[in-house]
C-alpha cells in the first residue's frame, strides 16, 4: 500500500455513519462503483465491531484504516476482539435483519479476511479494485 489513511471511532452504533463519511471523502476522486462498495463494506464490518466485539461496549473503539495501492484500495477495521471468529453465514429467513454483512463484503470485495492481532484485537480486512488507475 502506498498511502494510508486512519481514524478510530466511539464503539456506539451512530459511529458506523461517520465511519461510512470518512471512507468515502477519501474516495472522493475515485471511480463510483468503488466508493460505493467501500461505504458498503465499511459500514457491514464497522456495524459488526459494534455489534458482535468488545468495541461495542462501554469506551470500546474500532479503528478505520484506508490504504491506496495501484491497483487496490484496501478497507481495514480493527475491533477489540469478541468471543467468536467472524465468518459468512446466511440469514435464516428473508426477514432477518442479520446474517449478511460479511456475505455482502464477499460480494464488493476482491479478497477479504481476518487477522488477529495484540491483546486480543481483531482486524477484518476487504481489498476493492481500483478502477482506471
Amino acid at each position: 500500500m502506498l498511502k494510508t489513511w486512519a481514524r478510530s471511532f466511539p464503539g456506539q452504533a451512530q459511529q458506523v455513519a461517520h465511519a461510512r463519511h470518512f471512507v468515502a471523502a477519501l474516495l472522493e476522486d475515485e471511480d463510483s462503483r468503488l466508493i460505493e462498495d467501500a461505504v458498503l463494506v465499511v459500514s457491514e464490518l464497522a456495524a459488526n465491531a459494534v455489534r458482535h466485539t468488545r468495541s461495542g461496549r462501554c469506551h470500546g473503539w474500532f479503528l478505520v484504516i484506508v490504504g491506496f495501492g495501484e491497483d487496490l484500495v484496501r478497507i481495514e477495521v480493527i475491533d477489540q476482539g469478541g468471543h467468536q471468529e467472524p465468518r459468512v453465514r446466511s440469514a435464516n429467513s428473508p426477514v432477518e435483519e442479520s446474517g449478511r454483512g460479511l456475505m455482502l463484503v464477499s460480494a464488493c470485495a476482491k479478497d477479504w479476511g481476518v487477522r488477529d492481532r495484540p491483546a486480543g484485537r481483531r482486524c477484518i480486512w476487504a481489498d476493492l479494485v481500483r478502477v482506471g488507475v
